[in-house]
């Protein structure tokens, strides 16, 4: 360890590991609103913050755990198709507050190819947002409905049940669903989401009816009425000289 009066201490996220400020400040820098993507073994957290003095302004977020609260998710939280709900949730929100643009920001996690960092990211790409990415990075359509888990525990059960019961365990309680059913339970809260951000008939109402309303019709105009003259006075002085001659 260096020491000395011209020894600095470095910040403590540093010291732990747990943030890059190089790439951090080449991010801030950028004055683009960042596309924050974390990740455990069971949750995915997706945010959308811009940097200001004061610290990070968070402008929408999404956590997979509220796939379950608000959109009767029954699989797990933390695989590729709940990380995609999830940017897809974080995008729709960002979209209804006015961000268009965005730019990743995965911390120190390695960019590897179709993780669910990058199927998050593909959920905020459909959702609408512009976020530079590399498009071979994105896991495919099958890996985000969840066929590899479907075709891992069809493979499974035929062969070795004893671990098929314990690698889905989770899937297999009571109100849960099975994992062969993982892909059509996914398009269906996919459509719950999407459905969710799209405004209902009642506020659509105002809208249609401004569109259809007919402008009024204009009044035919009344023809202008002619001024009617007064009839003049005579000239007095014609009188006078009428009265001399006599």
């Amino acid at each position: 360890m260096s020491l000395g009066p011209s020894y600095r201490v470095s910040y403590r996220r540093r010291r732990e590991g747990r943030t890059d400020y190089r790439a951090r400040r080449a991010l801030v820098l950028s004055r683009i609103p960042r596309f924050i993507v974390r990740g455990s073994l069971r949750n995915m957290t997706v945010q959308i913050a811009e940097a200001q003095p004061k610290g990070d302004r968070v402008i929408s977020s999404a956590n997979s755990r509220e796939l379950i609260k608000t959109y009767s998710w029954r699989a797990n939280c933390g695989n590729l198709p709940s990380a995609y709900l999830t940017g897809l949730l974080c995008g729709l929100r960002a979209e209804g507050k006015g961000v268009k643009k965005a730019i990743l920001d995965i911390g120190l996690f390695s960019p590897t190819k179709g993780s669910r960092i990058f199927a998050a990211l593909k959920g905020a790409l459909d959702a609408g947002l512009d976020i530079p990415c590399a498009k071979e990075k994105l896991p495919s359509d099958k890996q985000i409905s969840g066929q590899h888990i479907i075709e891992y525990a069809q493979q499974l059960s035929t062969k070795e049940q004893e671990r098929y019961q314990k690698q889905f365990s989770q899937y297999l309680k009571e109100e849960k669903l099975q994992p062969e059913q993982l892909s059509e339970h996914f398009a269906q809260t996919r459509e719950k989401i999407e459905k969710s951000f799209k405004p209902s008939e009642e506020e659509r109402k105002p809208e249609i009816r401004a569109k259809t309303k007919e402008k009024p019709k204009a009044k035919p105009l009344k023809p202008k009425a002619r001024a009617i003259k007064p009839k003049t006075a005579r000239n007095p002085r014609k009188k006078k000289t009428e009265e001399i001659k006599e």
